[in-house]
């Protein structure tokens, strides 16, 4: 019944179908291996990486790949740590060079202390990447006008935060990402400041094709768990929203009937 259920349920990004709706970071792990096992218990067909922090240099040292199969796992790369157009620009270029890679995440920051992003420079590295031929899914404000700009300039899928990078505090603005869920048609996935799994759980319930979380799973006392945890949050979150919640009501109402009542 539940392969029934899911099973004309995807994920499309691009003109690519996933089965998972959870989108996972792959920094802030102890080592590779704890990421790699989370990764695997996430159920994740995507994984994020920072190009900029990427070892090219040493080939001593382990890396990623040795761990997460890229054959297996799409390898998203995303421009962590860039706050001008430039540099992110440069970065994603660099990233098709090495791995050929055209789907990317983009995330031009604003200052180093919020990490809120730099909308009018993510909405002109969107457009000029777009124009390149590269499949950009864009990190931004949860703003619902800024959202439709960049589906107007070529963004493949928006990326809102919940909240800022790392702080764990859940979705602060419900009513935005539900406006930004009626105003766009492109995938909507929930990035940044998801802290537990009903966080994410309440992500999907507000209409949101995925999420991408990291900190969460990686900060967390056991990361295997938590990835396990927000695979099924994602899951039943999901569910609920295609099932349509019950209408609220102020006052009560019995779940029997009067009639046959002894």
């Amino acid at each position: 019944m539940e392969d029934k259920v899911r099973e004309k349920d995807h994920l499309k990004i691009s003109n690519k179908k996933y089965n998972s709706r959870l989108i996972v970071g792959t920094g802030k792990y102890k080592n590779f291996e704890e990421c790699a096992r989370s990764v695997k218990m996430s159920g994740a067909e995507i994984v994020t990486v920072a190009v900029r922090r990427v070892n090219i240099e040493n080939k001593r040292k382990p890396v990623l790949m040795d761990y997460i199969n890229p054959k297996k796992i799409t390898y998203l790369p995303n421009t962590a740590g860039c706050f001008t157009s430039d540099e992110a620009l440069r970065t994603l270029r660099l990233a098709r060079e090495i791995g050929g890679w055209k789907l990317v995440k983009l995330e031009v920051l604003g200052d180093k202390k919020t990490l809120f992003p730099d909308m009018i420079e993510t909405l002109k590295s969107t457009e000029i990447l777009s124009k390149e031929g590269f499949e950009v899914m864009v990190y931004c404000s949860d703003d619902p006008l800024m959202a439709k700009r960049l589906e107007n300039v070529g963004a493949v899928a928006i990326m809102p935060l919940a909240a800022p990078i790392g702080s764990g505090l859940g979705i602060l603005n419900e009513v935005n990402i539900k406006i930004i869920r009626s105003k766009t048609k492109l995938p909507l996935i929930i990035d940044a400041g998801l802290g537990q799994s009903s966080d994410a759980a309440l992500a999907m319930e507000l209409g949101s094709d995925g999420v991408l979380i990291n900190s969460a799973i990686a900060n967390s006392k056991n990361p295997v768990k938590m990835a396990y945890a927000m695979k099924n949050a994602v899951v039943a979150g999901r569910h609920s929203y295609l099932a349509g919640r019950m209408k609220k009501k102020i006052f009560g109402k019995r779940s029997t009937i009067n009639k046959g009542i002894i």
